[in-house]
């Protein structure tokens, strides 16, 4: 996580302080807790101190990536399907 937040900055300079914090997290929230968050920001994209403080403080890294992709399909007379939107 660090050498990805170092190397999307214009200046890696600019990505010490991310770093920085990164680090600071593993003394409140634990090594393993913060491992799990960064490959959690890095399955979804994120490449940022934000995300993956806000990952730790909603306990998302214990969670099973597999869990939170789940989609539930809805079906009920508001919903107009592909037939609506095509052109022809």
């Amino acid at each position: 996580m660090i050498k990805l937040l170092l190397s999307t900055r214009a200046h890696p300079e600019q990505g010490y302080r991310s770093s920085l914090g990164l680090m600071c997290l593993e003394s409140r929230y634990g090594k393993e807790r913060l491992e799990a968050a960064c490959r959690r920001a890095l399955f979804f994209g994120l490449c940022s101190y934000r995300g993956v403080k806000n990952i730790l403080h909603a306990g998302l890294d214990q969670v099973g990536v597999e869990e939170t992709v789940k989609v539930i399909e809805k079906h009920h007379a508001n919903i107009r399907g592909s037939r609506y939107y095509s052109c022809s």
